[in-house]
């Protein structure tokens, strides 16, 4: 095995190692009858000390030293009768080691290559048929992908912990107009009767004395103002502060059915992001709060000074006509 290994002929077109680490620490297992020392030989001739190859001898050797020390990439000789090298692999995937590992034994690679991926392995080298070169690469892109891999678990963790703070920061978003609204339910109870001027606590679920058709308007609202935008629904604000005013819904009404309906929206995204939907959510209250006022101030002064019908000059009523 050890003189099977061939080092092919430097040429014009030989691939540079420019995309091999500058020194990869490989272990390599192996068992009593194919030690690695040709092996170790060979990396040292092609790749001039940038692979320092490390043996040893069994599969119980190997998994303790593998929880000893760090590798870079690991090889493991397949030897069906003393060293099955797929059983070895799939027990240490199921330990959760994820380091590179690949396969090399005397079979072809058409007979193995399937049966290492499957189990767990990134590749498999014909002992027989491969160059140290080519298995120099093997390595490195190996380790390339497995780097790869735990940066995009890295990205996939850090993107996971934003959306949990974007959930966070909503939830709390939310609870401070819950206990908003609390504090504007006790200023008019207080108005009312002192003594029944209790704080609602801002866990306590938001009493929503409006019709469910109004609900279901607001919600469809919201979610298209998400999407939308104020720019195509100007109209549509400014007739539902019509409704709202007509109908005598109160500021804090609208504040309780804006939250209503936000909750259950951001409650709905699941893991998705909510800076966007929250953002857009306090644009369309802050909207419908603006035309509400404009609503109300307009309902008021026509209270206070209701239109006199004027007189046309000279039909001023000065007594009966003789």
């Amino acid at each position: 095995m050890g003189t099977a290994l061939k080092r092919p002929r430097k040429d014009a077109t030989a691939p540079r190692r420019g995309g091999v680490a500058p020194l990869m620490r490989v272990l390599f297992i192996t068992n009593r009858h194919r030690t690695g020392g040709w092996l170790a030989e060979a990396f040292a001739r092609e790749t001039a000390g940038e692979i320092h190859l490390q043996e040893t001898v069994g599969s119980v050797a190997g998994l303790a030293l593998l929880r000893d020390e760090a590798f870079d990439a690991v090889l493991v000789s397949h030897d069906p009768m003393e060293l099955d090298a797929l059983e070895l692999i799939e027990g240490y995937r199921a330990g959760g080691a994820d380091e590179p590992i690949l396969v090399l034994g005397m079979q072809s690679e058409q007979e193995m290559s399937a049966l290492s991926y499957q189990a767990g392995a990134d590749g498999y080298a014909c002992a027989n048929t491969t160059t140290t070169r080519n298995l120099t690469w093997m390595l490195a892109r190996a380790v390339e992908r497995h780097q790869l891999i735990r940066e995009n678990r890295r990205l996939n963790q850090a993107e996971q912990q934003r959306l949990q703070r974007e959930h966070d920061e909503a939830e709390r978003l939310l609870l401070e107009q819950r206990m908003l609204i609390g504090d504007l339910e006790a200023i008019r109870a207080r108005g009312r009767s002192p003594a029944a001027a209790v704080k609602r606590q801002p866990d306590t679920p938001l009493s929503l004395p409006l019709p469910e058709q109004l609900v279901d308007h607001y919600r469809e609202l919201l979610r298209t103002y998400v999407i939308m935008g104020s720019g195509n629904l100007a109209c549509e604000l400014s007739r539902l502060a019509d409704l709202l005013s007509v109908a005598g819904v109160t500021a804090g009404q609208t504040m309780q059915l804006h939250v209503h309906v936000l909750e259950e929206l951001v409650h709905g995204l699941g893991t998705r992001s909510t800076r966007h939907v929250m953002t857009r959510a306090d644009l369309l209250v802050l909207e419908i709060m603006i035309h509400l006022v404009e609503n109300y101030r307009h309902r008021y002064q026509e209270r206070a000074h209701p239109p006199v019908q004027r007189v046309l000059p000279g039909f001023e009523d000065d007594g009966p006509i003789a």
